[in-house]
């Protein structure tokens, strides 16, 4: 096996700008991979001595593991789930894979899905343009058909190569024995999965292939399974015989954390890095993406070093968010404190931040309370503002929080609003008040206790585009309701008069 790993000959890249053959992640064999423990060493003779078209180095060691055997002769993987970042020949890798089961494991069906028909459709011709080059495989043809939507290429073992969309109708009324999703990162949801995986549930031999790179939150498909891959690797139980779904991970990736011009970061993902990647063209483009950061650099950390990044497109850079931090409290401006409330978009989460104007110019913020259990948080909310006592108190009324508005508004109750206290929803438009902030926090005119709480939203909240503007998201897993209180606090506190006294309301 060793000899089938070496690099070729050919590279000229000096050793420490090579890739990875090995995977940073990957699930272990069972036993020592041989000829006859792993369907692998024939996929890897059938790419280089039938189509003449020698897998790379990776892309042997990969087929090698991934078609290990268990004892009764069935892949010991159900589903081989692959990341690795772009452009380092996974596509071509599957259309080895579907030629050597068509015509050498001569299983019944092969089934291509994409999220773009295009795409599998691309693979399948050029599958079958190898087959006709190849006049070992070319005499074995039975029938191509090409019209859209009934493509299929059958041989003269009646085995089949059809592709599908990765859609709730892609599998489904079909028997399927081999399984390629190409671009797992663009299943924002189960249904194409689901109509696809039960396909194979007659076959007990059946194997998936599921391969991508990186995906951002909408790839929940993608994630669920890498956890769940992650977590049987971590207790041993990793692609268990005995297990129903028996998963496969194998994981071309640089560490958290990796800077997009670490050499060693890009080897880690690009396998091909120094055979078929030129490593100067990515340190370039990572150059670019350091110094443009925001969704150019998250980008690039995804496709390229097949990292997880929480967003592709940050409303406030991680970096001068930081740059922000300042030890301190709103002492000194208290008479000026504006406080803002908001209320996660699943109504599990709420905050109220206090915001007021340095005598410098610039804008602090604190969080004055935050619940994880809403329960009973409209006393507990009163009850802060009344404390507080805020020259301003606001929310959003087309947000979340409008749920709370009843409870909030000035409504002639007995004692709300506290004396001196201005209560009302924020009417500004809310992309002045979103990019607002971020533009402060750029600036650096934006000063923070580094609280836990805003350290974990802050940077982790991205961009909702409103044509050329924009607001902050509430879309995907996180929670988001504190940066939208600091943006809110921020926006009070800098439209305060100062017209009127500051005297002391309170204590934060």
């Amino acid at each position: 096996m060793t000899a089938l790993l070496e690099p070729p000959e050919t590279t000229s890249a000096p050793a420490a700008l090579r890739g990875r053959t090995e995977p940073r992640i990957w699930t272990p064999p069972l036993r020592e991979l041989t000829p006859e423990t792993s369907y692998g060493f024939d996929v890897v003779e059938f790419a280089r001595d039938v189509i003449a078209m020698p897998l790379d180095p990776w892309q042997e060691w990969l087929v090698i593991h991934a078609g290990e055997l268990l004892e009764d002769g069935r892949p010991r993987f159900r589903s081989v789930l692959v990341l690795v970042a772009r452009q380092n020949g996974k596509t071509h890798l599957l259309v080895v894979l579907a030629l050597y089961w068509l015509f050498i494991e001569q299983v019944r069906l092969v089934l291509g899905t994409s999220t773009n028909l295009d795409y599998a459709r691309e693979s399948w011709e050029k599958a079958g343009d190898i087959a006709e080059a190849c006049p070992e495989l070319a005499e074995e043809i039975g029938q191509v058909r090409k019209a859209n939507g009934e493509q299929f290429l059958r041989t003269v073992y009646r085995s089949r190569y059809k592709i599908a969309a990765s859609n709730r109708k892609g599998g489904r009324s079909l028997t399927i024995d081999r399984l390629i999703a190409d671009e797992l990162r663009e299943h924002h949801d189960w249904s194409a999965y689901n109509a696809a995986m039960p396909a194979m549930n007659a076959v007990p031999d059946a194997q998936a292939w599921l391969i991508s790179n990186q995906g951002d939150y909408r790839a929940v498909v993608l994630d669920s399974l890498r956890k769940a891959a992650l977590a049987a690797i971590e207790d041993g139980t990793a692609g268990d015989p005995d297990s129903e779904d028996r998963l496969g991970l194998f994981e071309w990736s640089a560490p958290d954390g990796s800077r997009a011009t670490d050499i060693d970061a890009l080897a880690q993902a690009n396998p091909n890095l120094g055979h078929r990647i030129d490593p100067a063209g990515l340190l370039g483009d990572a150059r670019r993406a350091e110094a443009a950061g925001g969704e150019e650099l998250a980008g690039y950390l995804t496709e390229i070093l097949c990292m997880k990044v929480p967003m592709l497109d940050p409303a406030i850079d991680a970096e001068k968010w930081a740059e922000c931090c300042d030890p301190g409290d709103l002492a000194a401006v208290r008479g000026r404190v504006a406080l803002c409330f908001d209320v996660s978009a699943d109504g599990r989460h709420a905050t109220v931040v206090a915001a007021a104007v340095l005598p410098d110019g610039r804008v602090r913020v604190e969080v004055v309370a935050a619940w994880d259990d809403l329960r009973g948080m409209r006393g507990d909310l009163r009850g802060w503002v009344e404390r507080v006592r805020p020259r301003r108190f606001g929310w959003f009324p087309s947000g979340p929080a409008a749920a709370y508005a009843a409870d909030l508004a000035d409504n002639e109750q007995a004692g709300w609003p506290p004396e001196g206290v201005e209560v009302d929803g924020i009417r500004a438009d809310m992309p002045a008040v979103c990019m607002g902030f971020a533009e402060q926090v750029e600036a650096g005119q934006i000063v923070h206790p580094d609280d836990p709480l805003l350290n974990a939203q802050v940077p982790a909240t991205e961009k909702q585009r409103r044509g050329d503007a924009w607001v902050f998201t509430r879309r995907g897993a996180g929670h988001c309701d504190a940066t939208y209180a600091s943006a809110g606090a921020v926006h009070l506190a800098r439209t305060i008069p100062d017209d009127k006294p500051a005297g002391w309301f309170g204590v934060v």
